[in-house]
């Protein structure tokens, strides 16, 4: 391969993955706003904020479950993994 060849082999390359980036950042940038509530800062769920996710999610059930004190709606996602959704306040 001639010198040339190779440099604009290079080049088109370059470009390509340019490209790909720029498409990946108008992806990014064009996602909608998180819309999911943030888990609540008051005293009921205080005390899941210390626990990591997977020990706080295992709480969840006793209230959110279909006979507990706030049950969840019936369209609502996948129940197991709460604080995927639900982050935490910072």
């Amino acid at each position: 391969m001639n010198p040339n060849a190779k440099k604009i082999r290079i080049w088109l390359f370059n470009l390509l993955f340019i490209a790909v980036c720029a498409g990946i950042l108008v992806f990014l940038l064009k996602a909608p706003p998180e819309s999911t509530h943030k888990l609540p800062q008051d005293e009921t769920h205080r005390k899941f904020y210390a626990m990591d996710k997977k020990e706080a999610e295992k709480h969840c059930g006793a209230c959110h479950a279909p006979e507990g004190q706030a049950p969840l709606p019936e369209n609502h996602p996948p129940k197991y993994r709460c604080l995927f959704c639900h982050k935490k306040h910072k």
